[in-house]
């Protein structure tokens, strides 16, 4: 599924909050800050002129946001390299800021977007429920929330994560996973859903959510019986695969596999499940490729 966003420059603190304990803070920054207030005070009593308090004041400004800036590029960076599955580079960048930075909000969703990404949807469904206690308008710890948990087989936690923002495409989509996926989902109330949402997707959707709706589809049909028409909406899938990202290659292979189990071939099944994982490894969609490979009866 589309991967949550690592950067959204009207989540972070703003920029002249000059605090050390934010991504963009130092210490001497709070010390300038202090001695320019100082600096004004004392020149109502003899002291040196205000303007050098204003002028010491500008400066570090200055100095926080070009460390802001500095901040924001990093976790830009961090989501270009989930882009192209470079998991090793995201997680190199956004480490360090996670270390550092544990209670800032924006770090947190950036490190549950990576630590999903790579497979870990564990350590991402906790980053993300801590970032939301800030960030709770933000679409992407909504969408990471609810995939976070139908990632972890947790059907009622998705369902609650949902909750947060009903009305997004891609929580639906997430839910609809959750509910026809994972354990204790509502498997009729999942295929509702999947064809709901893919009735309503067009070619401006993207193929990611194109690809994922049909591969829901294919799930919902295949549990109710019908093979021919999961089979045809995994045709579909496997047109929209050569458009996607291979992070998300691997992710419909999944869903895809998953679907061929529920039909009863299990091995056209291990072999999407095969191929997810040799595509991205490293991924969630690698990841869950092996689990279900797993769990596989020949």
């Amino acid at each position: 599924m589309p991967l949550p966003r690592l950067f959204d420059a009207n989540a972070v603190d703003k920029p002249t909050v000059l605090r050390a304990s934010t991504p963009g803070g130092h210490p001497l920054i709070n010390l300038a800050w202090l001695a320019s207030m100082a600096l004004v005070l004392g020149s109502f009593f003899g002291g040196p002129p205000a303007g050098w308090g204003a002028a010491l004041a500008a400066a570090a400004l200055a100095f926080y946001l070009v460390r802001h800036r500095v901040f924001l590029r990093t976790v830009a960076a961090a989501d270009r390299a989930l882009d192209v599955a470079d998991i090793d580079r995201a997680r190199s960048l956004v480490a360090p800021l996670l270390a550092r930075f544990p209670d800032v909000a924006l770090v947190q969703k950036a490190s549950a977007a990576v630590a999903y990404s790579g497979g870990d949807p564990l350590s991402a469904a906790t980053l993300y429920e801590r970032a939301a206690r800030t960030l709770d308008k933000d679409p992407d710890v909504s969408v990471g929330l609810v995939a976070a948990y139908a990632a972890l087989n947790k059907a009622s936690d998705a369902r609650r994560a949902a909750a947060r923002d009903p009305r997004s495409i891609d929580v639906r989509l997430a839910l609809a996973w959750a509910e026809l996926v994972a354990l204790g989902g509502d498997r009729e109330r999942g295929a509702a859903l999947a064809r709901e949402i893919f009735s309503a997707l067009d070619a401006t959707s993207g193929a990611e959510r194109l690809a994922m709706g049909e591969a829901l589809v294919a799930i919902a049909a295949a549990r109710g019986g019908d093979q021919r028409g999961a089979r045809s909406a995994l045709a579909q899938v496997e047109r929209q695969r050569e458009h996607l990202s291979i992070s998300d290659r691997a992710f419909i292979d999944f869903l895809a596999g998953v679907a061929l189990r529920e039909c009863g071939a299990p091995e056209e099944a291990r072999a999407l499940f095969d191929r997810g994982v040799a595509t991205a490894p490293g991924t969630i969609g690698g990841a869950l490729s092996r689990r279900e490979r797993t769990h596989l009866v020949s």
